[in-house]
């Protein structure tokens, strides 16, 4: 039975091929197919248009932390769209935005008390960027615009967060972009040996080399030019990088050295992907702003968020000085409600801790997926992994452009979701299978998802 009752399917399908233009979607693959199209979710589970039901392996986009269909949430949404439904924070303020601001605020690490908010996450990427341009000139240190960060990582689709993102083909047709933006290695620990012409390196020989390229980068391009580093604390694009020990303390020290801003973009790892609050949490540091947007609301209403140190708002409490930047949409009323109660659902079913307690069993379920001879390396944190694959398991031999191209929209996105799992099969570095599901998921969940997984790559190294 299709969902729901009454609906004409065949309207909705021809539609969607005739008038809707989907985000960073090939066209041309629906061309004489339907486009898949949901309708319905319920905890980890979404349903299309025809009433099969999918597994949702990314919380939507590394979104729905609280699962799907959370009355709590929408009648939270619903209240206050009675109440207030709309009212700017240009110069004003309504309750939600300061309660839920003041709510981030004790949260935060450090002092990290002053919420920007945003309307998702590369807006707020834009925002750090703009701010830490603007406090460097109104504290005497005017040539100080240029961001560092790492290779493959994403960082948004706005200009200045385009500029940041280190993939080149994502950049490439909206050239030229926002000058000043500098590349430096990622911490993908399984490519040590080509990324650094050094083979055998310990993780923490990696870390430390990776953080010493980010001191290397700033001293070639003039510390008096570099205004912040910006980094994830697991890096999404290219397959679930997590930092090496030793790297994230490295850098903080070697930011604090050159007088530079570090970033901590959390817009997928804030708000319990990975166990803790903030990203940063998990792994011991305190940045100078945090960008964070997705699991604020659990996906029931945008918003997002960037939080500043105290210290980088001083220069904003006095005189004429303003920072020009804004977003209508900023801290709506009804997205901050519903913040708020997602919040308190955080708390009253203790997320937080349920992820910690099974990201252990989450990793093994899938590191059980290495005995497969296309599995090369399985890699995350919390409940955000990535498993990379390759032709050769010994020589870790990747796939070339062609090949990368057959195996990921060839088969392997459309193989997966036909077997009932949503996921990402990604081929912006290496190609990576990546998985977010919502935090309530628990060992059923995960044994699912392995099962899927492994019929399908089972299929897939046939098919090499």
């Amino acid at each position: 039975m299709t969902y729901p009752e009454n609906t004409d399917v065949t309207s909705i399908m021809k539609a969607a091929q005739d008038h809707l233009w989907m985000h960073f979607t090939r066209h041309s693959s629906y061309e004489g197919a339907e486009v898949p199209t949901i309708v319905r979710g319920e905890g980890a589970y979404i349903y299309d248009i025809h009433g099969k039901r999918y597994l949702d392996g990314l919380a939507g986009l590394f979104v729905v932390q609280a699962g799907h269909g959370r009355s709590e949430l929408a009648e939270a949404a619903a209240k206050q769209a009675q109440e207030l439904a709309f009212f700017p924070i240009w110069s004003y303020a309504h309750p939600k935005a300061v309660e839920l601001a003041r709510r981030l605020a004790e949260q935060t690490p450090g002092d990290l008390n002053r919420v920007f908010f945003t309307t998702g996450g590369g807006e707020a990427v834009e925002t750090a960027w703009k701010l830490a341009k603007q406090y460097f000139k109104i504290t005497g240190r005017p040539l100080k615009h240029k961001v560092i960060s790492r290779q493959i990582a994403y960082h948004g689709t706005p200009q200045g967060a385009l500029s940041i993102t280190g993939i080149p083909a994502f950049k490439q047709m909206f050239e030229p972009l926002v000058p000043g933006s500098v590349r430096v290695p990622n911490t993908n620990h399984y490519r040590a040996d080509e990324i650094t012409g050094v083979p055998g390196m310990t993780p923490e020989q990696y870390g430390h080399w990776a953080a010493e390229r980010v001191a290397r980068a700033i001293e070639m391009e003039g510390p008096d030019t570099v205004a912040a580093v910006f980094v994830e604390p697991v890096q999404n694009a290219g397959g679930c990088f997590p930092p090496p020990p030793g790297y994230f303390k490295r850098l903080r020290e070697i930011c604090d050295e050159y007088d530079v801003l570090l970033v901590s973009d959390e817009v997928i790892c804030a708000f319990g992907r990975l166990g803790t609050m903030f990203g940063g949490q998990k792994f011991d540091y305190v940045p100078d702003i945090i960008t964070c947007a997705k699991g604020m609301t659990s996906g029931y209403s945008p918003i997002g968020a960037m939080i500043a140190s105290e210290r980088l708002f001083e220069p904003f409490k006095n005189g004429t000085e303003m920072f020009a930047h804004g977003y209508t949409f900023g801290g709506h009323p009804v997205s901050s409600a519903v913040a708020l109660a997602n919040l308190d659902l955080f708390e009253r079913e203790d997320l937080l801790g349920h992820v910690t307690r099974n990201e252990p069993v989450f990793r093994q379920t899938l590191e059980s997926l290495l005995d497969l001879p296309i599995v090369g390396d399985v890699r995350g944190s919390g409940y955000f992994w990535g498993i990379e694959l390759v032709k050769d398991k010994a020589t870790k031999e990747t796939f070339d452009t062609e090949e990368s191209e057959r195996l990921i929209r060839g088969f392997l996105s459309s193989a997966l979701y036909e077997a009932g799992l949503y996921c990402r099969a990604d081929d912006r570095g290496d190609p990576v299978i990546q998985l977010a599901p919502p935090l309530i998921c628990g060992p059923k969940e995960f044994d699912e998802i392995e099962s899927i997984l492994r019929s399908v790559l089972t299929e897939a190294g046939n098919r090499l």
